[in-house]
C-alpha cells in the first residue's frame, strides 16, 4: 500500500464522516438557534427549554435520514471491502 492510497482512504473516511453527520448537526444548530432567539425574545433562561427541543427534532431526523445515514455507510463500506484486493497486489 502506497502513501497516497492510504491518504485516500482516509480522505474518503472524512468525507463520508461529514456527508452522513450533517444533517443531525444542521438540524441541532438550527433548532438551537431558533430556542436561543426564542429565549432571548422572551428572557426565559430555562435550560431544559434548550435540550428537549432539541433532543426531539434530532430523534425526528434520526428517523427521517437514518436510512438514508445507514445506506450511505454500507455502501461506502462495500466499496472499501471491495477495493481490498486492489490495495494488497
Amino acid at each position: 500500500m502506497t502513501p497516497e492510497l492510504a491518504i485516500n482512504i482516509v480522505q474518503n473516511a472524512f468525507y463520508m464522516l461529514i456527508i452522513v453527520s450533517a444533517p443531525v448537526l444542521l438540524v441541532a444548530l438550527l433548532v438551537g438557534l431558533l430556542v436561543s432567539i426564542l429565549q432571548a425574545a422572551t428572557q426565559i433562561n430555562e435550560m431544559t427549554l434548550t435540550f428537549i427541543p432539541k433532543l426531539l427534532a434530532l430523534f425526528v431526523t434520526l428517523v427521517v435520514a437514518g436510512p438514508w445515514m445507514v445506506n450511505t455507510l454500507i455502501d461506502y463500506t462495500v466499496r472499501l471491502f471491495q477495493s481490498i484486493p486492489n490495495v494488497i497486489g
